[in-house]
């Protein structure tokens, strides 16, 4: 297990003013947290501790970490989904797991598993359990989403809207892995990677509501992808959808955003992105991405490369953010 301490670091950059919701920079906290491989974070906060889980690493499905400050992360020696608990469809390859806790006390996992059906690709599944460490049993032996025909599905984000207590399911329609060349498929832009929202039953958390519906896309300005989505509502009532473009094994990876008067749209990309590489401390930041966002907008966590130009070590940093209007302060 590996602890840090994280430092506030002012960071000035020139605001947007001229969109109709404007997210700027002017600090960010940096650290790592987690000085080890935790790559694709989410966390959750349950009375005074924090709770984080990432894809796949260090010899568990989902790995787990805990925290009493959100500064110090110990990661703890069980995993949270443990090999014996997966349904049929999957194969593990575990990527961006989720972790929300229903009104009725049941913690819900949200994950992308391989495809058993084709290897190449990633589908949704849901799991529960009793406690917030696990272990999470699989809700289903079939996925939340799996369509395959379009690159399968990845990086799931639940999110109880505060304004209504309706819970929804966010996440990408993999296109990228299809094909079409580069670091990570469609450098020849020939496939969409669109941002699906899914209403669930706030009973059970895994049983959808009406079809999944596109809330974002890609274009020329997010290179070949848009990913990771993590939803936000702010205090002044503004949906904020955070998200990754360009490949993540690339120092292009990013954090970015846009923003909505309605949950379901439509989304106003802002004019650049929160997070790129070169900023941190002496720009310290190599390909920042996959965050996740408290539910308010006041915490988050991301991960980051520990070399440039190489995805193998993604540590875990942490921010804090504040909201003044339509306008972010990281």
């Amino acid at each position: 297990m590996y602890f840090s301490h994280v430092l506030s670091i002012p960071l000035l950059l020139q605001l947007v003013s001229s969109l109709p919701h404007t997210v700027s920079k002017r600090e960010i906290s940096a650290g790592p947290s987690i000085a080890s491989n935790f790559a694709d974070p989410a966390f959750i906060q349950l009375d005074d501790t924090y709770w984080a889980f990432s894809t796949t690493g260090g010899g568990k499905n989902v790995p787990i970490a805990k925290s009493t400050d959100f500064n110090s992360w110990a990661i703890l020696d069980q995993d949270a989904f443990p090999t014996e608990n997966l349904p049929a469809w999957t194969t593990g390859g575990i990527w961006a797991p989720d972790v929300i806790k229903l009104p009725n006390g049941v913690f819900v996992l949200y994950y992308s598993g391989t495809s058993k059906t084709d290897t190449s690709k990633h589908c949704i599944g849901a799991a529960t359990s009793s406690s917030i460490e696990g272990p999470y049993i699989s809700s289903s032996d079939e996925p939340l989403a799996c369509p395959l025909e379009q690159g399968g599905a990845i990086d799931p984000d639940g999110f109880i809207d505060p304004s209504s207590g309706s819970l929804y399911l966010t996440y990408k329609i993999d296109g990228n892995s299809l094909g079409g060349g580069g670091p990570c498929g469609n450098a020849d832009n020939s496939h969409s990677t669109p941002l699906m929202l899914q209403q669930m039953s706030p009973q059970d958390g895994t049983t959808p509501i009406g079809d999944p519906v596109p809330i974002l896309d890609r274009d020329d300005g997010d290179g070949p992808l848009i990913e990771a989505p993590s939803l936000a509502k702010s205090a002044g009532g503004t949906y904020i959808l955070f998200f990754s473009s360009n490949c993540y094994n690339t120092d292009l990876y990013d954090v970015s955003y846009a923003t909505a008067s309605s949950i379901t749209g439509p989304y106003t990309k802002s004019g650049k992105p929160l997070l790129v590489s070169g900023d941190g401390p002496n720009g310290s930041l190599n390909s920042p991405g996959g965050a996740d966002v408290a539910p308010d907008a006041t915490r988050f966590v991301f991960h980051a490369d520990l070399n440039k130009g190489d995805a193998s070590v993604r540590e875990m940093y942490v921010g804090s953010m504040t909201v003044d209007g339509t306008t972010v302060t990281v």
